[in-house]
Formats: structure tokens, sequence, C-alpha cells
């Protein structure tokens, strides 16, 4: 565990459900989910998408932890504050990817996914059903800076190479 730049006044325990899993030649991409949390996967099949929330452990460290203000890579031109932002360099380095979700094997606890922007063997530490009415703002805004982005997540993916 990384010394924080200030004394908490409490902690949490948190602990992995999973690992993503990067198949090296046919670019497959799965979560293998523990054994103890399979039975959580029990009617994920029938969603399309899925939200996972892991940890990015090489970001894991004192200096990425103390950091408030970062460059994203995809606005290089504006500095923000790291809630303005999606980088892994933050307080708790916990990351949100929806991912569109291929097949489940609820049995042997693989989640088939098209993509995440996660390293291999990234601790996964939840996997929530994505939920339309849940997820997407009717009326949402961004600044300026992010004009460029695409409205919504492409099919393919976000197709982030080198993780």
């Amino acid at each position: 565990m990384s010394k924080l730049a200030f004394e908490p006044k409490e902690t949490f325990k948190i602990y992995p459900i999973g690992y993503v899993r990067r198949g090296k030649q046919d670019h497959e991409i799965i979560i293998k989910v523990l054994k103890p949390f399979r039975a959580a996967l029990k009617e994920l099949n029938h969603f399309s998408h899925v939200d996972v929330l892991w940890w990015a452990s090489s970001h894991d460290n004192a200096e990425d932890r103390s950091l408030t203000q970062v460059t994203p890579p995809y606005s290089p031109e504006v500095m923000t504050g790291v809630f303005a932002s999606r980088v892994e360099s933050r307080p708790n380095p916990i990351v949100l990817t929806t991912c569109k979700l291929l097949a489940v094997d609820e049995e042997k606890g693989i989640l088939h996914i098209q993509d995440i922007d996660a390293y291999d063997e990234s601790p996964v530490v939840d996997i929530k059903a994505y939920f339309p009415m849940a997820e997407r703002v009717k009326e949402a805004h961004i600044p300026t800076w992010l004009a460029d982005e695409p409205e919504w997540m492409p099919e393919e993916g976000t197709a982030l190479e080198g993780y």
C-alpha cells in the first residue's frame, strides 16, 4: 500500500473480485471472476454492456495518489483537476470503464468483453450491469476542450492499444 501525503480519518477494505486477462495472439479480452463471486454473474448474460470498476494498480503509488492536477492524454492542451479527468492517477486509483459484453460463462467465471482500458492482470473490484436509465443523462454537457469527443462509445470499442 502506498503512503499517502495525508493521514486519512478512516480507511476501507477493498479486494479484487477478479482480474482482466488479455490474450496475446487473438486480442481476446476477458474478466476472470474469482470462484467465490461467480454466483453473482447469474442473469448478467442478458445485458449488452457492463460497467467495470477496476483498480489501476500500476498507479497505486505515493506520487500518483498525491496528484491533484494533470494534463489528460486526450486533451494535452488543458490542465485539469484529476476529478475533471478520467486519468488513472488519483487519490484512489479506481477506474470505471463501460464494456460491451460479448459472452458470459457463469460456471467458469469468465466475461468476454470487447475492450477495456486496463492492463493485463488489473484487479477488478466490481462489475455492474449497464442500465441506460441510470447511466445516461438527457441534457449533459462537457467543456469546450472536449468538443471533438464522440457523442457515443464507438461500437468497436475504444481500441486502446498497449494495455
